[in-house]
């Protein structure tokens, strides 16, 4: 390894096997060393789990072809924490999580894999980026989303960011002349409106299956739902310190003097 090249971690919470991910390496394997940790099996909806009441395995594995990989049974933060202190024994440069079959907006970063894989890098102070694509189909196209992720990558690489750093980068489905271009956007105020749908097994036995739609309540123009809507990949910056410092400010004025 060159030992002025960049090291690009690259991670994911669909399984090392995913499209998404030899997508992603293939958009980016020219512009640094890179090191694949990844799940090795679908780690969807895990949201920031980690391993600590079983062991973890983690096994070199030969998928993708020039590229190191290692495939754990842990799930995508696990990942992360494996891939510094056991695969790299150091930082990397940056870390790349996804391409998500799927979306990541609004609210749906609370309960992502991709997203906390990336989270996790930047609790670690490195740099780090989930990418997501607006289609669940194993067969996705992922031109378009190849571009953006080198597009962003190349920037990130180029300018020298805080430690912190971490996006939420959302793709929208289409072909290449149908894409309106990046936009920096906000996370819109939108939920997911479960419902349970209740069945019987074999045995008689009662078992629940969740089913639900996603419910935008936000109307603004600047959401990456919205820039979604309208054919733009969105960036929304995030921070994992989730202190809400307007109310803070608030409670210590009028809760003043409270005591047991």
């Amino acid at each position: 390894m060159n030992q002025d090249q960049p090291i690009i971690l690259i991670t994911n919470d669909d399984g090392i096997t995913a499209p998404g991910i030899r997508n992603l390496v293939e958009a980016v394997k020219d512009l640094g060393h890179v090191v694949v940790v990844a799940p090795d099996s679908p780690q969807s909806g895990m949201g920031h789990a980690i391993t600590i009441g079983e062991v973890l395995r983690l096994h070199k594995v030969a998928v993708m072809e020039g590229v190191e990989c290692w495939q754990t049974s842990g799930t995508p933060a696990d990942c992360v924490k494996l891939a510094r202190d056991k695969v790299l024994h150091r930082k990397p440069t940056i870390c790349l999580s996804g391409i998500n079959h799927g979306a990541n907006n609004s609210i749906n970063i609370l309960y992502s894999g991709t997203m906390s894989a990336a989270m996790e890098a930047a609790i670690e102070g490195i740099p780090s980026v989930g990418f997501s694509l607006l289609d669940y189909s194993y067969d996705a196209d992922f031109t378009l989303a190849r571009k953006v992720v080198r597009t962003i990558t190349k920037q990130l690489l180029k300018v020298q960011m805080p430690e912190h750093t971490l996006f939420n980068v959302n793709i929208p489905k289409g072909e290449e002349k149908d894409f309106k271009g990046i936009k920096f956007c906000r996370q819109a105020h939108a939920k997911w409106q479960e419902e349970f749908d209740e069945r019987t097994d074999p045995r008689g036995e009662k078992y629940y299956w969740m089913t639900g739609k996603f419910l935008n309540l936000d109307e603004g123009s600047d959401t990456d739902v919205a820039a979604l809507k309208d054919g733009f990949a969105s960036i929304v910056p995030v921070k994992f310190d989730l202190t809400d410092y307007k109310m803070k400010l608030r409670l210590e004025v009028e809760w003043k003097g409270m005591s047991i």
